[in-house]
């Protein structure tokens, strides 16, 4: 370790666009700059921010993925003889979900978010926590080196404490420990952004509060240590949300059957199929074709966002909506969902760019994701 005081925090959802025209920490961060994110969600973007590769190579993109011999609801299959309803209801995907967590080692961020009766065809791919060794199955992250290494270290996460808290035990820490590493993520602006993107007095009250936070962890660091390394950096910006299109009911419509002609998960910004049967392929390839607000990816493109998976376990075919579209329903929420912002869109959508603040510059260039590994890395050589 180079012997300084490091301090880096993670804000879900801190865009670049967000922070125009608004002041934040800039006299302890103030070389500034965007950050191009990863096509998905923090399923994807978070491990490519901690490995420093893209999710081809490390493994995890969206959480849902087609696994149906590995599937941990295997045995559901046995009570396809049940009616729908008996299986798809609030009740029975609570249970499931709460069965996923506590009995499947699945981890705490395990969803339903698929109908029941195609769980048994799907796996969930963030069963660890991420902010600590082994998070990436296969893969080293930050806190793998830092273990390596020798390196003390704290980590803060939901997983255990609210924002709140751990902007309060950090300073703490910061200030009383001998720890040399600290790794903050705060994960509650997203949800504020989500619900309030578009109402500016609410986004400057949540900015201003996490920037008062941050400042007290700060100045507790650089109180320590005068030459302590700060860095503050995103996964992901947030779109606002204009219009809604219900993709769902569109295919539905084509009158195909699941599990027997295709699967589907449909994503908040996008919908991943599988296909069983040819008459099936060439309806949904056709109907996502003629899409008003979106567009179906190729391997070429999906190559190059890092995103290309030969054995297509996140989606045979993944189509893409337009920034600022919303799917009307979809696996993760339901029709009565009306968020102010999203994410998921295309990282050329500006709205999309995290940031990377920093109390120096780094001595490395940074433009996306995976390029933060770098910079945090240095604390463990």
């Amino acid at each position: 370790m180079n012997g300084r005081l490091h301090v880096s925090v993670l804000v879900d959802a801190l865009g670049w666009r967000l922070l125009e025209g608004r002041a934040f920490l800039e006299e302890l961060l103030p070389h500034r700059q965007p950050l191009r994110t990863v096509l998905g969600y923090s399923s994807g973007a978070i491990p490519t921010l901690l490995t420093g590769r893209p999710p081809a190579e490390h493994g995890h993109w969206n959480l849902v993925y087609y696994d149906p011999d590995g599937s941990p609801f295997r045995w559901l299959r046995h009570l396809a003889f049940l009616p729908e309803p008996v299986l798809d209801n609030r009740l029975a995907r609570k249970l499931l979900s709460e069965a996923g967590r506590r009995v499947l080692g699945l981890g705490p961020l395990f969803d339903c978010a698929v109908a029941p009766s195609r769980l048994p065809w799907f796996n969930w791919v963030e069963k660890r926590s991420l902010y600590e060794p082994g998070g990436v199955s296969g893969t080293p992250t930050l806190f793998d080196r830092l273990a390596e290494a020798g390196v003390p270290y704290r980590s803060y996460s939901y997983h255990d404490y609210s924002d709140a808290e751990i902007l309060r035990r950090a300073a703490r820490d910061v200030r009383e420990s001998e720890t040399g590493v600290f790794f903050l993520y705060l994960s509650e602006l997203d949800h504020a952004l989500h619900r309030h993107l578009q109402d500016r007095a609410v986004v400057d009250g949540r900015l201003a509060w996490y920037a008062e936070g941050l400042r007290a962890v700060f100045e507790a660091a650089r109180a320590r240590d005068a030459a302590a390394a700060l860095s503050v950096f995103s996964d992901h910006g947030m779109t606002p949300v204009r219009r809604h299109y219900d993709l769902v009911a569109e295919v539905e419509a084509l009158g195909f059957c699941t599990p027997d002609d295709y699967l589907a998960v449909y994503d908040s910004t996008m919908a991943r199929f599988w296909f069983f049967s040819d008459r099936a392929r060439q309806a949904v390839t056709g109907l996502l074709a003629s899409l008003p607000c979106g567009r179906v990816l190729d391997d070429a493109e999906l190559d190059r966002l890092g995103i290309l998976f030969p054995d297509r376990r996140y989606g045979e075919l993944i189509a893409l909506l337009d920034p600022g579209w919303l799917l009307a329903s979809s696996g993760f929420n339901g029709s009565r969902w009306r968020p102010a912002g999203m994410h998921g869109y295309h990282p050329d959508d500006a709205d999309s760019d995290g940031v990377f603040l920093a109390s120096a510059p780094p001595s490395l260039p940074v433009r996306s994701l995976a390029d933060v590994h770098a910079c945090l890395s240095e604390a463990a050589s």
